[in-house]
């Protein structure tokens, strides 16, 4: 691959998201070199730095945001400070990925959103799963029809409470000011965000959604429905205080189905009136690494689009709100 470029990042937050999710997939893409990275905790940048081989290292964000060698930012802390990274990010007029979600509220996403789009710059969320072979492969089913006319999607996704959780320790993904549904905005974000990739825009959407355990703050059982704009009706139930660990989805169309884990690597089931069968796709180690280089291929080789944007993730933060009753 011939590029007569190279984009320099620099991340804001090194936790363990960067560990093996996405920083080696920033660093092994070709065209992109990771150069900065940013944490408050000094002794732990430093160590990130170190292991990661990264030049720069930072504890304040402005510092990093404003390094002129770096062209691009990847915002990788919770969810509560991505508005004002990311709003700092657009003021530099540079390109940014941040995590997901994209924010814990729909207004906060849109000032970002508006923040990028007036400037003409490229902003990416994410939303990794758009890219993932495995679920690409389910796109090219339903794009040919392989069920026929798809009348319905339903998701359940069931976990016990885990150690941490039972014994009350503080963890900001249960943290309602930070998360406000807990472990649904970390996750059931994906699903939703991936099923609108696969079926198209949600028109309405809404839910109900409660603390059974009183183990945090935030929300722990979640329940919901909604309508695409093409007709598909869809259904979702989530719970964070089960007995077992469930992750099933199944499209449901005029001549058949097809059933698959966001999650788990189980393999996807097609089943149709003549055949059936089971297809198993594995994610790469470096789960990001299809996000990334379609963001490489966006920036640097003229690729018309990439399936995780700014505005993609504005939609999905509007559907999650719904959900939540937030708007």
């Amino acid at each position: 691959m011939a590029l007569n470029k190279t984009i320099n990042w620099g991340f804001i937050g090194c936790g363990s998201v960067t560990e093996t999710k996405s920083g080696p997939a920033y660093k092994q893409t070709d065209g992109f070199n990771v150069i900065a990275v940013m944490r408050r905790n000094k002794e732990k940048v430093i160590d990130y730095a170190k292991r990661h081989n990264i030049r720069k290292y930072y504890t304040n964000a402005d510092d990093l945001i404003n390094d002129p060698d770096v062209d691009a930012i990847y915002i990788a802390t919770p969810p509560d400070t991505h508005k004002l990274y990311a709003l700092k990010v657009a003021e530099a007029n540079k390109p940014c990925c941040i995590e997901k979600p994209i924010t814990p509220h729909y207004t906060e996403a849109l000032e970002i959103y508006n923040a990028f789009n007036t400037k003409h710059l490229p902003l990416f969320v994410a939303y990794y799963r758009r890219s993932l072979p495995r679920f690409n492969k389910i796109k090219v089913f339903l794009d040919n029809n392989e069920i026929g006319n798809v009348r319905h999607i339903s998701w359940r996704l069931n976990k016990p409470a885990s150690k941490l959780d039972l014994s009350k320790t503080y963890n900001w993904r249960t943290d309602a000011n930070i998360a406000p549904a807990g472990y649904f905005d970390d996750l059931a974000s994906h699903g939703l965000d991936l099923f609108t990739y696969l079926l198209g825009n949600i028109k309405e959407a809404q839910g109900i959604s409660t603390n059974q355990q009183g183990l945090y703050t935030a929300k722990d059982a979640v329940t919901a429905c909604w309508i695409h704009n093409n007709g598909i009706t869809g259904a979702g139930n989530w719970n964070f205080g089960a007995n077992e660990h469930e992750d099933r989805v199944k499209i449901t169309g005029s001549k058949g189905a097809i059933e698959f884990s966001v999650f788990h690597e189980n393999p996807i089931i097609l089943s149709t009136t003549s055949k059936t069968e089971e297809i198993t796709i594995e994610n790469p180690k470096h789960i990001q690494k299809y996000h990334v280089e379609n963001m490489r291929d966006y920036l640097l080789l003229d690729s018309k689009s990439h399936p995780s944007t700014g505005n993609t993730a504005l939609h999905t933060s509007w559907i999650m709100d719904k959900i939540l009753d937030k708007n």
